[in-house]
């Protein structure tokens, strides 16, 4: 594409996370523009489009996709209609950006992902995680040998957003930013519409987070749920080895103050270790020869860079920058969902 060309992006599920994030960071790019927003009621997604000034409303998402003016999409609608939905507009030629989790299967996943290969398409998985700046140190000193072999990586990840899970709340509870639109009762504690609880709200920033940082994906998992007395999952303990023989343990959960919450990882090599605390926006490495680093602590607006997809996504279609959370990172984590699904129900171990 040209130096001037403005990229055309749709929004397709224009409610609370679209308001929130991906709209302001497409309102943001100076080669952005908003053309079109998409949801399920006309009269919100007309206000929407008022709004913030985009320059079409639907109902219909195949309406707006169908538009031959629009570049991309970002789809930011409720787990259950990702997969159709990101389907329909890369086989009609639109790059893709699509909310985590991915789809409700492995199979979803990689279908997107071969799929956007095949017609030569951008495919991101909105996960702002990948974009921090101790997050992407981490990831050259992990990939560059920095730490050795890497043997093992310990995650505890908290949020509270159990309310939302068990569906006695739809306030949002990321306090990020002021609340546009709530979210649809439902989206977030409705198994038909969200897939499960906490295996799909958080742990899939999780999963994608581990082949983020290693390069590889996951080759078992065994995994115990805790529901609480909801119809969705709670609590969330996963032990998984990776494709390298990497151990991991992973414990998640939403039930957690709103005062405190949690994102350690601790990695775990043959020549050191990193410690990583995301919602801190702290990282140190201690090398087992040599003095440790305490790396400079993340700005409060650096910790969870929720612009960061939507504005990654435009640089990397437009063809001056490169995908920073690639399609292959959300089906990484599909497997690691699906695979713990079954192992719960189950009480063993899944082979991916």
């Amino acid at each position: 594409m040209g130096d001037k060309k403005q990229l055309n992006v749709g929004v397709i599920g224009a409610g609370w996370w679209a308001t929130s994030a991906h709209i302001p960071g497409i309102v943001e790019h100076d080669r952005a523009n908003l053309f079109a927003v998409q949801n399920r009621t006309s009269e919100k997604a007309r206000q929407v489009a008022k709004d913030f000034n985009a320059e079409g409303a639907y109902d219909d998402y195949q309406e707006l996709v169908l538009n031959k003016d629009l570049d991309a999409v970002v789809i930011s609608s409720t787990p259950n209609v990702h997969f159709e939905q990101a389907k329909f507009a890369l086989e009609h030629g639109k790059h893709v950006l699509v909310e985590k989790p991915m789809t409700f299967t492995a199979a979803e996943a990689r279908e997107l992902c071969d799929l956007a290969q095949n017609q030569k398409l951008e495919l991101l998985v909105s996960c702002p995680w990948h974009y921090t700046r101790h997050g992407l140190e981490a990831r050259r000193m992990v990939r560059e040998g920095v730490l050795g072999n890497l043997k093992m990586i310990s995650v505890l990840m908290t949020n509270p957003v159990d309310r939302l899970i068990k569906g006695m709340d739809t306030s949002p509870t990321h306090g990020l930013n002021e609340v546009y639109m709530e979210p649809n009762p439902g989206s977030y504690s409705d198994p038909a519409i969200a897939g499960g609880g906490q295996i799909y709200t958080q742990v899939s920033h999780a999963g994608a987070y581990l082949s983020f940082l290693s390069g590889v994906s996951a080759r078992e998992v065994y995994a115990k749920f805790d529901n609480a007395g909801s119809e969705n999952d709670i609590y969330n303990t996963l032990t998984i080895t990776m494709d390298d023989g990497t151990l991991v343990n992973l414990a998640s959960t939403g039930a957690t103050p709103e005062s405190t919450r949690n994102y350690e990882v601790r990695l775990f090599g043959d020549k050191g270790i990193i410690l990583l605390e995301l919602w801190k926006g702290t990282m140190s490495f201690h090398p087992f020869s040599g003095d440790f680093i305490e790396y400079e602590p993340l700005t409060e607006g650096e910790i969870y860079p929720d612009r960061a997809p939507v504005l990654n996504f435009i640089d990397t279609v437009l063809g001056v920058d490169k995908n920073g959370s690639p399609g292959k990172l959300g089906l990484a984590a599909m497997e690691i969902i699906e695979a713990a699904c079954y192992s719960n129900q189950s009480g063993k171990s899944v082979k991916i």
